[in-house]
């Protein structure tokens, strides 16, 4: 692969916006999008929480700045758009990661369960979205936005049957968005990881329980979080230029098995 193509998955001189940075894919992808030459944006419900992954990016040689911002309310997100654009400047990248789940039998579930998965993995998701489309339309230069799904928007597993709703309505979201921006030069496409250990799950997935799920996945693997660069900066960069309303699954063969 010629120095060129590869120049392609750089973002030099862009600005990176990713949400629910805090913690487990926005935390790593944060790092990625800065080692890949962007001035990052992090961004999360408290400020405080993001000190050390700030740090961490600078003295790595990166740029990045912290922000606070709730997905789940407008005012928090225009709030938090107009502090970014007068700091490092309108995103040329949203990562819209913020994400949460309850994990109980349908039964079992509530309205408030419902309300805190649905409120910030679609709500949230389309508020800032669709504010990082009009900042982006305003400035015109075009952009990128990458919508963090999850295999459970094409697929269902038990005890998680709001998470797995706000999913599919990201997905069918992701297409909509990528329709209508598509002639102000915004692509918008979705990320779908497959079951990915992380600080959060690895216990989990090292259970009993755990290698059940591991047992189903045609690999026999579970994923990485290094195992999602590649696809993110395929999204997120100039090298995915004729990519819009893609729906990218990264679940190492998870959603083509019958189980």
């Amino acid at each position: 692969m010629s120095a060129a193509v590869l120049d392609r998955f750089r973002l030099d001189g862009q600005v990176a916006l990713v949400t629910g940075a805090s913690s487990g894919l926005g935390r790593h992808f944060a790092q990625l999008l800065a080692a890949a030459g962007a001035t990052v944006a992090v961004a999360a419900r408290r400020r405080d929480r993001l000190a050390e992954l700030v740090e961490q990016i600078r003295a790595a040689g990166g740029q990045a700045h912290a922000f606070e911002l709730d997905v789940t309310s407008n005012a928090s997100v225009q709030a938090c758009f107009d502090e970014i654009e007068a700091g490092p400047g309108t995103p040329h990248v949203l990562v819209n990661n913020a994400g949460v789940t309850v994990t109980k039998s349908l039964l079992q579930q509530t309205e408030a369960d419902w309300d805190a998965v649905v409120g910030t993995n679609l709500k949230g998701s389309w508020l800032v979205a669709t504010e990082a489309a009009r900042r982006m339309v305003a400035r015109g230069e075009g952009g990128a936005i990458v919508n963090i799904a999850s295999i459970l928007g094409e697929r269902v597993a038990a005890g998680v049957a709001p998470y797995a709703i706000s999913k599919a309505g990201l997905v069918q979201a992701t297409k909509a968005m990528a329709l209508e921006l598509a002639r102000h030069r915004i692509r918008v496409n979705a990320l779908l990881p497959g079951y990915v250990a992380t600080d959060l799950n690895e216990e989990f997935l090292a259970g009993e329980a755990g290698q059940k799920l591991r047992a189903r996945i045609p690999s026999r693997e579970f994923g990485t979080l290094e195992g999602l660069d590649g696809p993110l900066l395929l999204l997120a960069s100039e090298a995915g230029s004729a990519l819009s309303g893609a729906c990218l699954a990264v679940d190492r063969g998870h959603l083509v098995s019958s189980l």
